[in-house]
């Protein structure tokens, strides 16, 4: 059995591609399974930075293979029931939701077909770029079921309720223009993936704390009194400041820290400036670098006057790595 879903690691980018070409990427139980679960890995990467959603071949996804319908093992009305701890949401809910959930931005590029589930996945992205010709659907209503992705959390902020209730009772086809304009997509581009693959390295040359930070704000405050909103932008803010005051204190004491140094570690060590820039207590590599260090202990030893953290080299995959998930019993 194939891998529904595959990872491939870049320069801090995730890029996570619907593997299922031959059914226009419709979404099975391994596939709805394997989405939660590159989520989760992902979520556990801290020198991930930002995220790329795509589909293999010319379509993002035809929405849920409806032949999950007539697998008489499941569960349904348990399974919708259940959430996958400690996520709010179930396991259907999950291959949209955990985007949204994942600290890190997430951009989808849609391209061909984005029906149904296939449009809610979508939605679960903070970015999403679409092609012109592309085609999108809030189509559960033709197949006699609701949509129940997530949608009622990702798409209010993007749509009113009386466009929500129209598109979804009437089941329409819309193409990239007109959803860009209702507000579905953020933007229509000629190459969808060229567009996020920019967008998602731009944030990869930002300081991470702030783009994790933008994220949070974005996602929590929208839906907070103004009090509350004021209050988390001040406490997201406090924690900002406290970090560079704590990275200017070990730039005196000596340590060897990037500090705004975050634009770009492997330009650096390419030229032969620094031994690599120390990143969520990981120091990568330079380009084609075999190997990564991970920091240990707090205080190190010292050495000329200067404090230095010890680091212990630890073998990983190459910088670009092809990621398998839910491996089955064959290919």
């Amino acid at each position: 059995m194939s891998n529904r879903v595959e990872i491939t690691l870049e320069s801090h980018v995730a890029y996570v591609m619907l593997n299922r070409a031959e059914k226009l990427n419709a979404i099975d139980m391994q596939m709805f399974e394997e989405l939660g679960a590159a989520a989760d890995r992902l979520a556990a990467e801290r020198s991930v930075r930002a995220v790329v959603l795509h589909g293999c071949g010319d379509n993002f996804c035809t929405g849920i293979d409806l032949g999950i319908f007539a697998n008489a093992e499941l569960d349904f009305a348990d399974a919708l029931k259940t959430p996958v701890a400690p996520s709010p949401a179930n396991l259907f809910q999950r291959a949209a939701y955990a985007w949204r959930e994942l600290p890190v931005p997430v951009v989808c590029a849609i391209q061909g077909v984005c029906f149904g589930g296939g449009l809610q996945i979508a939605l679960g992205a903070d970015i999403r770029y679409a092609a012109p010709d592309s085609k999108l659907s809030i189509m559960e209503a033709k197949w006699g079921i609701i949509p129940d992705m997530g949608i009622s959390t990702t798409l209010r902020q993007l749509v009113g309720p009386d466009h929500v209730k129209e598109l979804a009772w009437s089941a329409r086809i819309l193409d990239g223009k007109e959803a860009e304009r209702l507000g579905l997509v953020t933007a229509v581009v000629d190459d969808p993936l060229a567009a996020g693959r920019a967008l998602a390295l731009e944030c990869t040359e930002r300081s991470p704390e702030a783009i994790r930070g933008i994220k949070s704000l974005v996602n929590q405050a929208w839906q907070l009194s103004e009090k509350d909103a004021l209050a988390l932008e001040a406490d997201l803010a406090a924690g900002d400041a406290a970090r560079r005051i704590e990275q200017a204190d070990d730039r005196r004491a000596g340590y060897r820290f990037a500090g705004a140094r975050f634009a770009d570690h492997a330009q650096h060590l390419a030229r032969g400036d620094v031994e690599g820039d120390v990143v969520d207590g990981r120091q990568h590599a330079a380009p084609g670098g075999r190997h990564l260090e991970r920091q240990q202990g707090d205080h190190g030893q010292v050495d000329h006057g200067h404090q230095h953290r010890r680091t212990e080299h630890r073998a990983l995959q190459p910088r670009r790595a092809v990621e398998r998930l839910g491996q089955g019993e064959g290919d």
